[in-house]
């Protein structure tokens, strides 16, 4: 998505020069900035959709199966207790995973980009 208004002003003697507008618009067109957006879409959507489609899972037993949701597994925690927890771990293992994906993919081609328009400008 471009717009038509030039990049924020920076104070030149702390920070690095920006680039102008047609250098950010010609990054975005880059095949190195187009790969960083495919490798971050190929792991966030589908791991999204896996999410909510879990989520929605859970959601539907409660309403729609409360006998099986009820089933004891031990003592007084039922099913529905341990769906509930997992969704919080799930949550958790999907933030860390993330963050390896980033930190070993996203990262440094994101910086490698950020020093060519740094340097460029």
């Amino acid at each position: 998505m471009a717009t038509d208004a030039p990049p924020p002003e920076g104070d030149t003697e702390k920070s690095p020069a920006q680039p102008t507008t047609e250098a950010f618009l010609a990054e975005q067109g880059s095949a190195e900035f187009g790969e960083l957006r495919r490798s971050h879409r190929s792991f966030a959507f589908p791991l999204t959709v896996a999410f909510v489609l879990w989520y929605l899972l859970y959601v539907l037993l409660s309403n729609y199966a409360g006998g099986f949701m009820g089933t004891k597994v031990f003592s007084n925690i039922n099913v529905a207790f341990v769906f509930g927890l997992a969704q919080f771990v799930t949550t958790f293992l999907i933030a860390w995973f993330y963050s390896r994906h980033a930190n070993a993919k996203l990262d440094p081609k994101a910086e490698a980009i950020k020093s060519r328009m740094e340097a460029d400008a």
